[in-house]
């Protein structure tokens, strides 16, 4: 079976690693052959196995990069021999291309959400509704992470269904038995209002104050960011207990060593990050945005699912969870055993699955 796998680019970003971790998986099971094209960029952030089949759209000289999409991906499909069994297609403006060429030459499509349909970027929110509303009835399935979605898209008669981001990182099988007093988020910090890192050094500045023994690190890079968050940093004294660790390659062995992973986001899609601190063993702790961690997180069991940016609610709980080590290792040991429906063996199953229902169809 020959699928292509597009999207705007590999730049770094969730959607983009399940991208890479899906198509992977496919290339190395039998009868599949895979592809991954881009629209925009040729760079890859994230490694492609020689197996793969690499391919850039991005030439010619059409500024607009949604009609040099369409104009590039048409121009490939017109011939016969380029043309897949099927096409996977990520974020809504990929979708948006993808979908007006796969319907002209007759390709089978899945398209894929990564956001909750409540987030559109402002400048592109009429392209993003139209999208939304009247394209995505034309693919033969759209995936959403979280059942909060479904009956969105299910009003504009759209075959939907929830599929899950797998987990990048195997579970742990043994307990790291010395992990460093390190609360430890992870983000790009130019999207700190995304990530909640702004409200995070507020509500998190008395508790460190008062465990002189803890540290916050926060993994991720971003100019602006850095110098926003380092001023805020400054500003409430605890520089010397918090530390911004710039990219890290292995953030699995930070996960490994670390103690306890928060999630402050003001929103998030199903958040990768969550799982894969989960799978390392992490106690965790998160609020309970729109959408995602409450899929994840059932509270007081696996982790610690927290009223949606209710600080004092999650000063009082982060308090809890530095001080009571035991907590911390049940909520941990949990997490590991309630992340098999993440496993990417599992999510490569469901997607067969659909596969053979829209072959079927013809």
């Amino acid at each position: 079976m020959r699928i292509h796998f597009i999207i705007s680019r590999l730049k770094g970003g969730g959607a983009e690693r399940v991208l890479t971790l899906l198509a992977t998986a496919f290339s190395e099971k039998e009868n599949y052959d895979i592809s991954i094209i881009t629209l925009n960029s040729s760079e890859d952030f994230y490694p492609v196995p020689s197996s793969i089949e690499r391919i850039s759209m991005d030439y010619g000289k059409i500024p607009n990069h949604t009609v040099k999409g369409i104009v590039n991906l048409s121009k490939f499909y017109s011939k016969k021999e380029n043309r897949p069994d099927l096409i996977i297609s990520f974020i809504t403006l990929t979708n948006f291309i993808t979908i007006i060429v796969a319907k002209l030459f007759g390709i089978k499509i899945i398209i894929e959400e990564h956001n909750s349909y409540l987030r559109a970027m402002q400048s592109r929110k009429q392209l993003t509704d139209f999208t939304r509303k009247h394209l995505y009835k034309r693919a033969d399935l759209l995936t959403v992470l979280t059942s909060f979605d479904v009956a969105y898209y299910e009003t504009y008669n759209v075959n939907v269904r929830v599929m899950p981001n797998p987990c990048s990182f195997l579970p742990l099988t043994e307990e790291v038995k010395e992990r460093e007093k390190t609360v430890l988020a992870i983000g790009n910090l130019d999207r700190y209002n995304h990530k909640g890192f702004d409200n995070l050094i507020d509500f998190i500045a008395p508790i460190l104050k008062s465990n002189p023994e803890w540290t916050l690190k926060i993994a991720g890079t971003g100019d602006k960011g850095f110098d926003l968050l380092t001023a805020l940093v400054k500003e409430h004294n605890i520089v010397d207990q918090v530390i911004f660790t710039g990219f890290v390659s292995n953030i699995s062995e930070l996960m490994q060593v670390s103690s306890i992973f928060i999630l402050s986001s003001r929103f998030e899609g199903l958040p990768m990050v969550l799982l894969e601190a989960m799978s390392q063993g992490m106690a965790a702790i998160a609020y309970n945005c729109k959408t995602g961690p409450s899929d994840i997180i059932t509270h007081n069991v696996n982790g610690l699912l927290i009223e949606d940016q209710n600080s004092k609610a999650m000063q009082t709980n982060l308090q809890l969870l530095m001080t009571n080590s035991d907590l911390r290792a049940t909520l941990a040991t949990n997490a590991i055993k309630s992340l098999e429906k993440y496993h990417i063996d599992t999510i490569i199953e469901q997607y067969e699955n659909e596969f053979k229902k829209i072959l079927i169809k013809g």
